[in-house]
């Protein structure tokens, strides 16, 4: 029999392709979104974790032999953060309590782990880099903890097993979701395109200059598969990367040269993508109806303000992937390649010119 799988935030950049990628493999998928689109060999569940009552109703009778966690909700503070999204993952497991409990719930979290939540993002004594996964917690709220410590409940009151997932910024096709670094990207190389502005690194001298490293979603789904189909992965938590490090001011060349442009000369000088893109929207609408785009609402295609956030560190950040290396995932993704397959998807489906 086929295993069953319930891929919760199905519509996002890390659920699209884990669901995607465990119907490849066979698995029965069920995508469970607020408003699930459609995507092939997956059964679409639509659910408002928010709501208690009616997330138990909607699980009904699903019994998923795997669970994987990849959605949050963003809110106006982390107090709030922690309140909504703890409860979301509160709901959804014990909607799926005995007898209906999973055998492994994969939760996808991030580097906030390590750096801290928005409203302390990289600030105050942080870990030595490569940031590794016995570092252990941050010293201060943050709901990837309150996420963790759900889980971590639920399985000790449920008997599954678990895994936590720590990527950096994660490279991906989604439409309308908040973290969205790739389409962000394409998004602004085609704005300085057709308006002969300059393409501008909009961050700090310490990423412009410093070493980092990304996640691809599909290498990420391959490692939400191999952990739960791993039992020495079990009951532990991973950081996950492509494999590869590179500095901005070697990728923002190669992102300019797939647009047909050239790199604006980095100065120094901060200047966010928020504020250049801040009155784009009417400009994008014109693009997208004389293009036959698909998506004519800029703000459901661009997150400036996360692409900021990251590009603005004013740190190194990379990350360690001995872990699981020990544990045998020697999955590799060149993350420029990662950008350019991103950029040929978005064209492709008419989400760019």
């Amino acid at each position: 029999m086929a295993k069953t799988a319930l891929v919760v935030g199905a519509s996002g950049i890390v659920g699209g392709a884990t669901a995607a990628l465990l119907a490849a493999e066979g698995w029965t998928v069920h995508g469970l979104a607020r408003r699930p689109g459609s995507q092939p060999g997956v059964h679409p569940l639509a659910v408002d974790l928010q709501d208690r009552a009616a997330t138990a109703a909607a699980l009904g009778d699903h019994a998923p032999d795997a669970v994987f966690i990849t959605t949050w909700l963003r809110q106006d503070s982390e107090a709030e953060n922690i309140r909504v999204n703890s409860a979301m993952v509160r709901n959804l497991l014990d909607g799926l309590a005995k007898p209906r409990a999973p055998r492994h719930v994969a939760l996808v979290t991030g580097l906030k782990h390590y750096l801290g939540p928005f409203e302390a993002y990289g600030q105050g004594r942080l870990p030595e880099t490569p940031f590794r996964e016995e570092q252990g917690r941050f010293d201060v709220e943050n709901f990837y903890y309150a996420q963790e410590d759900v889980v971590f409940d639920a399985a000790a009151r449920d008997g599954f097993s678990w895994s936590v997932h720590r990527p950096h910024t994660v490279i991906g096709k989604a439409v309308g979701n908040a973290m969205n670094m790739g389409t962000t990207l394409a998004v602004y190389a085609s704005l300085c395109r057709e308006t002969g502005r300059p393409f501008r690194f909009p961050g700090s001298p310490a990423q412009w200059s410093g070493l980092t490293d990304m996640t691809d979603a599909g290498q990420l789904a391959r490692h939400l598969l191999w952990a739960t189909e791993t039992e020495a992965a079990h009951n532990e938590a991973f950081n996950l990367v492509n494999g590869d490090v590179f500095r901005w001011q070697w990728m923002w060349g190669r992102i300019a040269a797939w647009f047909g442009l050239e790199p604006a000369p980095f100065d120094g000088t901060m200047v966010p993508l928020a504020s250049q893109m801040a009155e784009d929207g009417p400009l994008w609408r014109r693009i997208a109806e004389r293009e036959g785009l698909a998506e004519p609402d800029l703000a459901r295609l661009a997150s400036p303000w996360h692409s900021d956030a990251d590009l603005g560190r004013p740190i190194e950040v990379v990350t360690d992937m001995s872990k699981s290396r020990r544990l045998g995932f020697t999955a590799y993704q060149p993350t420029d390649d990662a950008f350019f397959a991103l950029f040929e998807q978005l064209r492709r489906e008419r989400l760019i010119p």
